[in-house]
């Protein structure tokens, strides 16, 4: 008793396994040197992507 039980549709299913597998397949890639610099590494990509309005592609 006091089990919660959650529904899952396949399709949210189906979501998270391709996640799962592309981000296996981008690790097997592009291997992370360590915990710490692979966070400064996204946070860096991040910001450069964000700061970049694309040259008003618009």
């Amino acid at each position: 008793m006091g089990e919660v039980i959650q529904f899952v549709s396949r399709s949210e299913r189906e979501r998270l396994r391709l996640i799962k597998e592309a981000r296996a397949i981008y690790d097997s890639i592009f291997p992370p040197a360590d915990p710490a610099s692979a966070q400064q590494g996204s946070a860096t990509i991040t910001r450069a992507v964000s700061g970049n309005d694309g040259g008003n592609l618009a």
